[in-house]
Formats: structure tokens, sequence, C-alpha cells
């Protein structure tokens, strides 16, 4: 029992101390508080630069997508290549001067 006594005697002085000493404990208390607050910081900063190099790596993929569907665009409306298509699978031609048929209109 005397070591139950003992704990006991320890935990009032540790109490009586701490009521002598309010604004130390405050600081103390401000100090652990301050250093959590760092930590969370620091990880949520992390976590948005991860998360901004994530949405640049995105961005650059879609520039190099674009840029290559604006040269297959360019590529596929050449007017050569629409009409070497025309006449390949249409059998299509451009008509001769005698074959033209002009409309008027009033």
């Amino acid at each position: 029992m005397s070591e139950r006594g003992s704990n006991f005697n320890l935990v009032l002085l540790i109490l009586t101390e701490l009521a002598r000493h309010p604004v130390r404990v405050l600081l103390f208390l401000a100090v652990l508080a301050s250093a959590a607050m760092v930590i969370l910081t620091t990880h949520h900063n992390r976590q948005m630069a991860i998360a901004l190099e994530s949405t640049m790596q995105e961005r650059d993929k879609l520039d190099v997508e674009w840029r290559h569907l604006i040269l297959e665009q360019s590529a596929l409306t050449e007017h050569n290549r629409i009409e070497s298509l025309v006449k390949e699978q249409l059998d299509m031609h451009r008509p001769t001067p005698e074959e033209e048929i002009v409309v008027r209109v009033k």
C-alpha cells in the first residue's frame, strides 16, 4: 500500500505544482498546439504540392494530345488528300466546262 500511497502523493504534488503555475501550463499547452498545427500545415502543403504536380502532368499530357489532334486535323483536311479520296473511293472527278450547268437565281 505504500507504493499506492506514494503514487497518490506524486499525483497530488504534480497537481498542486500545476495549480501554482497556470501561466507555465498554458504556455506549454500553447507550444504543443502550435507544434501540432505546424505538423498539420506541413502535411497539408505537401498534399497540395502533390496534387499540383499531378495536375500539371495531366495538363502537359493533354497539351501534347491537343497538338497531335491539331496536326491530325490539318492533315485530314488538306484539299489534295480530300480530292484524292474522292477520286479513289467515290469515283468522282471535276466537271469539265462542257459538263457544267449554270443556274441563275432571280
